[in-house]
């Protein structure tokens, strides 16, 4: 069973190439509501009501790093709660590193909803092109080749 806590990158962008219910490829999606409440702040994503979630209080007082309040509150919940944490945000990524986490982005994410069966592979290989040519998140070609490889590598 894979319980995974989201900071807010990795909804927007999937949100932005309306892939949002690749997220439904965890089996238990965990929001902290401080990343809930940014999200409302600039509109909750179309399609996050789409999919199952739970939104949960963090406490972060236990962690010393210093990030954002999302990145910080997911770090929290996933340490708290032994769950993959899910961002596209390189600083949570190295925290979460040095706290033994298991961490996947926007195209971890996507790798594995193909790899439970969620997506067929040209739509995983489109979703990842596609999020590197138009969303705000900054992809650079070999992790987009690598994901491929992570697919290929599956088959």
């Amino acid at each position: 069973m894979i319980v995974a806590v989201a900071d807010a990158g990795p909804i927007i962008h999937l949100a932005e190439i309306e892939s949002l219910s690749v997220l439904s490829a965890v089996d238990e999606l965990l929001i902290p509501q401080t990343v809930y409440d940014e999200l409302e702040a600039g509109t909750v994503p179309h399609g996050l009501d789409d999919i199952s979630y739970d939104v949960v209080e963090a406490d972060p007082a236990a962690l010393s790093i210093e990030l954002d309040p999302g990145e910080t509150a997911a770090l929290a919940i996933a340490t708290d709660r032994s769950a993959v944490l899910l961002t596209d945000d390189l600083e949570a990524r190295d925290a979460a590193a040095d706290l033994n986490i298991e961490v996947h982005g926007s195209i971890g994410i996507i790798v594995l909803a193909y790899t439970r069966d969620r997506i067929s592979k040209s739509r995983a290989i489109d979703l990842m092109r596609t999020l590197q040519s138009e969303t705000s998140l900054f992809i650079t070609d070999a992790v987009v080749e690598r994901g491929v490889e992570l697919l290929e590598d599956d088959a």
